[in-house]
């Protein structure tokens, strides 16, 4: 018999033990002790490796009070499944009365090691009578695990949280500075507190209490428990998803914030650094790569706008994860988000590369790269390889992917033609562009990006019917949400000379279109105000665009803080704020109110100095006061920056004219270059149909003008690009 624990007799008397006609520890514990006989009771189902373990710890023990026994039967209960009858055993263990004793018999039974780890000396204390052992601690803490654990299993995952809370506040209370090294060699302390860490997050997760999740996992991770570093690792993991994902806003609490002003704000940024640090675990071989965890730090900095620091993170990335193509692709993605389309481009240029030509060509690199290429007219041959790759790469002509890369094949042919030299090259190339845009429609009828931008070829090319038919097409699908749509069609109407129609739809537009969208069409009000010779009402539009761009651009200047980039709506915003101010100086210089005109152009020069247009404007504005040398000066600045910014190419033409002499055979050359770059200018016509009645042409004026006059009937009030 064994009757002894720690030096203490316990006996049980009936009047002590609780009695249930359920209760294992009444019907397999006598008032005398524990009989071995009583083993033979048992379900014959529990293994013999089971009972022995049982009698192990109990020999080891030298003792078993009605706890333990209730503990070790608890257990029993729970392997064998009976999972009612195991928490009908852990309810009669009075842990709230017990928790004070096993505290501080950690505290105490772990007073040496404690030292050795402070002092570097061993000391050897004699424990206070009637002191817990840490193996009865260990079966307690174990019983209140195996009780969570079977709460959770009926569905109480409340319940079983606190539970298992309890485990974490009765070490933590005996440890307030973590494990000591060593530790749990002798007994299972150790393991049952590293399971319950590792429990608790996940009960209240499954209770809906995200909030005290968060808790739980920050509390596995702020104190040296000597959990291991794939279980570290696991629990970093889990907490950056949950704040991630979680949807509730848990910020840290002032014990936490031992970093100051630099402490984590809030979930995502808290997120962030613990992805960091396993990414370093990868990068250090601590841990083994964990495609996840790229995933989860990839939408983190990407709703936070720290694209180029994940394009860095991809390229850390050991050789072997990602092949070539799929590395490129990534990283053009990052520098594309984040303004830089050279940087990417250049990558996915590298898919030309004789080394990759044995390999199956990537399709969203080339789509991508196609689509890149659409943006900006100087890379649209570059554009027409890339879509064609696609093209010849797909199997089936039916499938989104061609249908996608024909779409920006048309884009950049339209883009190419534009940029054409001769006559033929330029009807060529736009007649492909038309072909390739209807080959994509075609294939996808219900996307309205093919009907915008088939709406957009025809209003280049002046079909201004078609291009209104597909604009229509596109308000409709869209639903009119889309401040692009109703632009398109507004410059559409004033092209058919209807601007009172276009004035109402720019006025509808505004209250549907989003904020940037509203800035451009409060641009194209004005000048559609202009063109109606209402001056005062443009002024008045402008100055409340004005003021919209300065709350835009404070707003655009406290993301720089955080993103360190300069982005495409910055960067459009700053370009309409020169523009209007553009606008402005030229409202004023048709008013005569000069200096006026030159406040606003000086504004307009402080934002972006090398501006081709602003140096235009100021030419302008010497021109208007009849000094045509600096004007000249003005015009050379302004080609020197863009040499085929057409407007100073017509405006120098223009004072050459009306200097005469022998500058009429340059100011020709001037225009003739202008149509060469636009052949739908009218103003360079009206000016070559002038020059040529100086010079005694008339026939060839006459046609001119009647050139000039039929381009301006189909003009819009602003470029349709």
């Amino acid at each position: 018999m064994l009757c002894a624990c720690s030096g203490e007799q316990f006996k049980f008397e009936a009047e002590d033990a609780p009695q249930s006609p359920e209760s294992l520890a009444t019907r397999d514990f006598s008032a005398s002790g524990f009989s071995s006989r009583a083993t033979g009771d048992w379900d014959s189902k529990v293994d013999d490796i089971q009972v022995d373990e049982a009698e192990s710890t109990l020999k080891e023990a030298l003792s078993l009070n009605y706890e333990e026994a209730r503990a070790l039967l608890g257990r029993l209960e729970y392997q064998r499944g009976n999972y009612d009858a195991a928490l009908q055993v852990f309810q009669g263990i009075d842990i709230v009365s017990l928790a004070p004793r096993m505290t501080r018999a950690v505290v105490e039974r772990t007073r040496p090691l404690r030292k050795h780890r402070s002092k570097g000396e061993k000391a050897d204390s004699v424990p206070p009578p009637g002191l817990m052992s840490l193996h009865s601690v260990s079966l307690l803490l174990e019983a209140i695990l195996l009780k969570a654990k079977s709460l959770e299993e009926l569905g109480h995952c409340k319940e079983a949280a606190k539970e298992c809370k309890i485990i974490l506040d009765i070490v933590e209370s005996g440890l307030p500075n973590g494990m000591p090294e060593g530790f749990g060699e002798d007994c299972k302390l150790q393991e049952m507190f590293h399971k319950a860490l590792e429990l608790l997050p996940h009960l209240w997760i499954k209770a809906g209490l995200l909030e005290e999740a968060i808790i739980a996992y920050r509390r596995a991770l702020v104190k040296p428990w000597n959990l291991d570093p794939k279980k570290v690792a696991s629990v970093q993991r889990d907490l950056a998803v949950t704040l991630l994902y979680g949807g509730v806003e848990a910020k840290l609490p002032p014990e936490l914030k031992v970093w100051g002003p630099i402490a984590p704000k809030d979930n995502v940024e808290e997120a962030i650094l613990l992805l960091f640090i396993l990414m370093e675990k990868v990068a250090s071989k601590e841990k083994e790569w964990d495609a996840e965890i790229m995933d989860h730090l990839t939408y983190a900095l990407s709703v936070t706008g720290q694209f180029e620091l994940l394009a860095e993170y991809v390229e850390q990335a050991l050789p072997g994860i990602y092949n070539r193509a799929e590395r490129w692709y990534i990283l053009a993605l990052c520098y594309s988000a984040a303004g830089q389309n050279e940087a990417a481009l250049n990558l996915l240029k590298k898919l030309f590369c004789h080394s990759e030509a044995k390999h199956r060509p990537h399709i969203p690199s080339f789509l991508l790269g196609a689509k890149l290429c659409s943006l900006d007219r100087k890379n649209a041959h570059e554009g027409i390889k890339f879509a064609r790759g696609v093209i010849q790469s797909t199997t089936s002509q039916k499938e989104h992917f061609p249908a996608e890369a024909y779409k920006f094949l048309g884009i950049c042919y339209g883009n190419v033609a534009r940029k054409s030299i001769s006559d033929t090259e330029r009807v060529f190339f736009q007649k492909e562009a038309l072909e390739s845009l209807n080959c994509a429609f075609l294939n996808e009828r219900e996307d309205p990006e093919m009907m915008y931008y088939l709406g957009l070829e025809h209003a280049v090319q002046r079909n201004v019917e078609a291009a209104f038919d597909y604009a229509i097409m596109y308000s409709d699908t869209v639903a009119g949400n889309s401040g692009r749509g109703w632009k398109l069609l507004a410059l559409i109407l004033s092209a058919d000379q209807r601007l009172k129609d276009a004035q109402s739809i720019v006025d509808f537009s505004l209250d549907e279109a989003g904020s940037m969208d509203q800035l451009e069409l409060l641009r194209l009000q004005a000048v559609l105000q202009i063109a109606q010779e209402q001056p005062k009402q443009a002024i008045g539009t402008y100055r409340i665009l004005l003021a919209m761009i300065q709350a835009q651009r404070e707003l655009h200047s406290k993301n720089f803080h955080k993103t360190k980039y300069i982005t495409s709506e910055a960067l459009s915003v700053k370009n309409l704020e020169i523009a209007t101010w553009q606008d402005l100086a030229t409202i004023y210089m048709k008013l005569g109110s000069l200096p006026d005109a030159e406040i606003c152009m000086e504004k307009a020069k402080s934002i972006e100095f090398y501006s081709p247009s602003s140096w235009h404007t100021t030419g302008m504005l010497f021109e208007a006061q009849s000094q045509y040398k600096e004007a000249l000066v003005s015009f050379s600045i302004s080609l020197a920056i863009e040499p085929d910014y057409i407007p100073s190419i017509i405006s120098t033409a223009e004072i050459l004219m009306k200097l005469g002499g022998q500058s009429m055979p340059i100011a020709r050359s001037f225009l003739m270059n202008a149509l060469r770059l636009e052949p739908t200018n009218h103003d360079a016509w009206m000016n070559l149909g002038l020059i040529s009645k100086m010079e005694g042409s008339l026939q060839q004026a006459a046609d001119y003008f009647q050139a000039a006059y039929e381009l301006k009937l189909s003009a819009p009030v602003q470029s349709f690009d």
